[in-house]
Protein backbone atom coordinates (compact mmCIF):
# COMPACT_ATOMS: atom_id res chain seq x y z
CA UNK A 1 0.00 0.00 0.00
CA UNK A 2 1.27 3.41 -0.85
CA UNK A 3 1.47 6.21 1.76
CA UNK A 4 1.62 10.55 0.22
CA UNK A 5 2.96 12.90 2.34
CA UNK A 6 0.78 16.03 1.81
CA UNK A 7 3.45 18.95 2.79
CA UNK A 8 1.35 22.09 3.90
CA UNK A 9 1.78 25.29 5.00
CA UNK A 10 0.21 23.94 8.13
CA UNK A 11 2.62 20.90 8.32
CA UNK A 12 2.93 17.55 6.90
CA UNK A 13 -0.25 14.79 6.69
CA UNK A 14 0.54 11.23 5.63
CA UNK A 15 -1.62 9.43 4.14
CA UNK A 16 -1.78 5.54 3.92
CA UNK A 17 -4.40 4.50 0.84
CA UNK A 18 -5.95 1.27 0.16
CA UNK A 19 -5.27 0.22 -3.55
CA UNK A 20 -7.09 -3.09 -2.16
CA UNK A 21 -10.37 -2.14 -1.84
CA UNK A 22 -10.16 1.24 -3.82
CA UNK A 23 -7.86 0.10 -6.72
CA UNK A 24 -8.87 3.10 -9.05
CA UNK A 25 -9.83 5.99 -6.88
CA UNK A 26 -6.21 5.18 -5.54
CA UNK A 27 -4.37 5.26 -8.87
CA UNK A 28 -6.32 8.29 -9.87
CA UNK A 29 -4.94 9.62 -6.34
CA UNK A 30 -1.34 8.74 -7.08
CA UNK A 31 -1.18 9.56 -10.55
CA UNK A 32 -2.34 13.16 -9.75
CA UNK A 33 0.74 13.04 -6.84
CA UNK A 34 3.20 11.78 -9.14
CA UNK A 35 2.22 14.44 -11.84
CA UNK A 36 2.87 17.42 -9.40
CA UNK A 37 -1.07 18.42 -9.96
CA UNK A 38 -1.34 19.03 -6.01
CA UNK A 39 1.50 20.83 -5.56
CA UNK A 40 0.48 24.58 -4.76
CA UNK A 41 -3.15 23.69 -4.13
CA UNK A 42 -5.59 24.48 -1.55
CA UNK A 43 -7.71 23.31 1.02
CA UNK A 44 -9.96 25.36 -0.39
CA UNK A 45 -13.09 24.77 2.19
CA UNK A 46 -13.04 23.77 5.38
CA UNK A 47 -16.17 22.80 7.15
CA UNK A 48 -15.94 22.41 11.08
CA UNK A 49 -16.80 18.95 12.30
CA UNK A 50 -17.39 18.07 8.74
CA UNK A 51 -14.30 18.00 6.66
CA UNK A 52 -11.59 19.72 4.86
CA UNK A 53 -11.82 19.80 0.75
CA UNK A 54 -8.62 20.48 -1.44
CA UNK A 55 -6.82 19.28 -4.55
CA UNK A 56 -9.00 21.22 -7.10
CA UNK A 57 -7.74 25.23 -7.30
CA UNK A 58 -5.05 27.27 -6.76
CA UNK A 59 -4.90 30.34 -4.55
CA UNK A 60 -7.58 33.07 -5.72
CA UNK A 61 -10.06 29.95 -6.34
CA UNK A 62 -8.37 29.43 -9.58
CA UNK A 63 -9.85 25.49 -10.48
CA UNK A 64 -7.54 23.70 -11.91
CA UNK A 65 -7.99 21.86 -15.00
CA UNK A 66 -8.33 18.05 -14.35
CA UNK A 67 -8.63 14.48 -16.20
CA UNK A 68 -11.66 12.54 -16.73
CA UNK A 69 -13.75 11.50 -14.16
CA UNK A 70 -13.25 8.24 -12.58
CA UNK A 71 -15.97 5.37 -11.76
CA UNK A 72 -17.46 5.44 -7.83
CA UNK A 73 -15.77 3.26 -5.64
CA UNK A 74 -18.48 4.12 -2.89
CA UNK A 75 -19.63 0.87 -2.85
CA UNK A 76 -15.97 -0.73 -1.31
CA UNK A 77 -17.42 -1.48 2.07
CA UNK A 78 -15.04 1.23 3.67
CA UNK A 79 -16.71 3.87 5.70
CA UNK A 80 -16.47 7.56 5.96
CA UNK A 81 -15.23 7.51 9.13
CA UNK A 82 -12.70 10.36 11.10
CA UNK A 83 -9.46 10.84 9.73
CA UNK A 84 -10.43 8.79 6.21
CA UNK A 85 -9.41 10.74 2.79
CA UNK A 86 -12.45 10.18 0.21
CA UNK A 87 -13.00 11.39 -3.34
CA UNK A 88 -15.21 14.75 -3.41
CA UNK A 89 -17.48 14.96 -5.77
CA UNK A 90 -20.87 16.15 -7.86
CA UNK A 91 -23.94 14.94 -7.10
CA UNK A 92 -23.37 12.98 -10.31
CA UNK A 93 -22.03 9.60 -8.71
CA UNK A 94 -19.45 9.06 -10.94
CA UNK A 95 -18.08 12.46 -11.41
CA UNK A 96 -14.88 12.38 -8.82
CA UNK A 97 -11.31 13.73 -10.49
CA UNK A 98 -8.97 15.58 -8.56
CA UNK A 99 -10.56 16.72 -5.83
CA UNK A 100 -10.19 15.18 -2.29
CA UNK A 101 -11.53 15.68 1.64
CA UNK A 102 -10.72 14.53 4.50
CA UNK A 103 -13.45 13.95 6.91
CA UNK A 104 -13.04 15.45 10.72
CA UNK A 105 -15.54 13.05 12.08
CA UNK A 106 -17.74 9.79 11.57
CA UNK A 107 -19.88 10.99 8.38
CA UNK A 108 -22.14 8.07 8.10
CA UNK A 109 -24.13 10.14 5.70
CA UNK A 110 -21.42 10.09 3.23
CA UNK A 111 -21.77 6.18 3.07
CA UNK A 112 -23.13 4.46 -0.06
CA UNK A 113 -26.71 3.71 0.89
CA UNK A 114 -30.16 2.37 -0.21
CA UNK A 115 -31.10 5.91 -0.93
CA UNK A 116 -28.01 6.10 -3.43
CA UNK A 117 -24.42 6.40 -4.01
CA UNK A 118 -21.73 7.54 -1.19
CA UNK A 119 -18.52 9.20 -1.40
CA UNK A 120 -15.42 6.56 -2.38
CA UNK A 121 -13.19 6.28 0.87
CA UNK A 122 -9.12 5.24 -0.28
CA UNK A 123 -7.14 5.72 2.97
CA UNK A 124 -6.68 7.04 6.05
CA UNK A 125 -4.20 9.87 8.34
CA UNK A 126 -1.89 8.16 9.71
CA UNK A 127 0.39 11.27 10.73
CA UNK A 128 -0.38 14.84 11.07
CA UNK A 129 -3.64 14.45 12.69
CA UNK A 130 -2.67 17.70 14.98
CA UNK A 131 -2.29 19.30 11.89
CA UNK A 132 -5.56 18.48 10.29
CA UNK A 133 -7.32 19.79 14.07
CA UNK A 134 -5.35 22.98 13.41
CA UNK A 135 -6.47 23.66 9.95
CA UNK A 136 -9.68 22.88 11.28
CA UNK A 137 -10.04 25.82 13.40
CA UNK A 138 -8.73 28.54 10.60
CA UNK A 139 -11.41 31.27 10.25
CA UNK A 140 -13.76 30.95 7.02
CA UNK A 141 -15.92 32.76 4.79
CA UNK A 142 -17.59 32.98 1.22
CA UNK A 143 -14.85 33.93 -1.63
CA UNK A 144 -15.73 34.32 -5.95
CA UNK A 145 -19.67 32.74 -4.74
CA UNK A 146 -17.47 29.46 -2.67
CA UNK A 147 -18.81 28.77 0.99
CA UNK A 148 -16.88 27.81 4.17
CA UNK A 149 -12.85 29.09 2.17
CA UNK A 150 -10.24 29.88 4.58
CA UNK A 151 -9.58 33.68 4.76
CA UNK A 152 -5.88 33.02 4.56
CA UNK A 153 -4.81 30.02 2.01
CA UNK A 154 -4.25 26.71 3.33
CA UNK A 155 -1.68 25.33 0.98
CA UNK A 156 -0.41 21.45 -0.06
CA UNK A 157 3.05 22.83 -1.11
CA UNK A 158 3.97 19.30 -2.28
CA UNK A 159 2.11 15.73 -2.21
CA UNK A 160 4.44 13.12 -2.81
CA UNK A 161 4.75 9.20 -2.60
CA UNK A 162 6.81 8.28 0.71
CA UNK A 163 6.87 4.85 -0.04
Amino acid sequence: MSKVKLSTNHGDIVLQLDAERAPLTTENFVQYVEDGFYNGTLFSRVIKGLLIQGGGYKPGMNKKKTRASIRNEANNGVKNAQYTIAMARTVEPHSAAAEFFINLSDNDFFNQSVQGWGYAVFGEVIEGREVLDAIEKVGTGSEAGFQDVPKEDVIIERAEIIE
